[in-house]
């Protein structure tokens, strides 16, 4: 890998619509709508906009474990294609401003109620849900939304950092691939040894930590994300993959992780959920 030649920053910064790299066409550096879309709305009072990405599945699970605890969370599941900008549309940016999936909608409550940020629409659906996958004991509920805020901070760095690196950039620059790998390898190391201990994030119980966590590093202990697992040695973060394996293993999770799928095997994907017949 060789480093491109010396990069002197402009005064002012403009914008590159030729930069390349596998998402260019959808990157901007301004936001609001492009063009005007409603969403749709069914029947059902939660309403989740999204893709199944390992942001996306995240809520997509998480309503799924509700309903296998029996709670009242049956939900609608909207494909938001971001590969074709349909998180531009006018109605998506109405519930989320900063376009990005997974998007939420309550229409239970009156007005309804939006929620974007997928750390945040897991404990709002907690909450709601009686604290589902949320203690509510003072010091174990503070441990919970540590490890939920630290995944949603720390992802920056695996996804728009050593991802967009490693796997989307127009070229392989060894500086900022040296750079996020080693800080990936920290994380997963943070995890590892946490889990070396703890069969779960908190301890014995599963979380809306283990929901938000597991479908990035998880998946990426497991060599499935931008095929790094080489790369990354990931074989050597057993406990990570250990904790990955179990969770797996829950049905919901499985279910979960289909809705709004759109590619891979073809009996995988549910690219629209509105009925628990819609996952056979």
């Amino acid at each position: 890998m060789a480093d491109s030649p010396e990069y002197v920053p402009p005064k002012v910064w403009t914008w590159d619509q030729e930069s390349g790299g596998k998402f260019a066409n959808i990157n901007r550096p301004i936001a609001g709508p492009t063009h005007d879309k409603e969403l749709p709305v069914g029947e059902h009072p939660l309403q989740v906009y999204s893709l199944a990405t390992p942001n996306g599945v995240k809520v997509t699970v998480m309503l799924e474990e509700l309903l296998a605890l029996g709670k009242d969370a049956e939900y609608d599941a909207w494909l938001i294609n971001i590969g074709e900008g349909h998180q531009f549309g006018s109605g998506f940016v109405d519930i989320n401003p900063n376009s990005k999936i997974p998007s939420f909608c309550d229409h239970s409550t009156n007005p309804p109620t939006r929620v974007f940020e997928s750390g945040a629409i897991l404990f709002y659906l907690a909450e709601k849900f009686d604290n589902a996958f949320l203690p509510t004991d003072a010091a174990q509920r503070a441990e919970c939304m540590s490890w939920l805020f630290w995944q949603m901070s720390s992802t920056a760095y695996l996804g728009g950092g050593f991802g967009h690196f490693y796997a989307y950039a127009p070229e392989k620059w060894e500086y900022p691939i040296n750079r996020y790998a080693m800080e990936v390898k920290r994380q997963l190391d943070v995890l590892d040894r946490n889990l070396a201990e703890r069969r779960f994030l908190i301890g014995d119980d599963y979380t809306i930590a283990d929901i938000a966590t597991a479908p990035w590093y998880g998946a990426l202990a497991m060599g499935k994300l931008y095929d790094a697992g080489d790369f990354l040695d990931v074989t050597s973060y057993t406990h990570v993959r250990r904790w990955t394996e179990e969770i797996q293993q829950r049905p919901a999770v499985q279910r979960g992780q289909r809705v709004n799928r759109v590619w891979g095997d073809e009996d995988k994907q549910v690219p629209e959920r509105h009925d628990a017949s819609d996952i056979t």
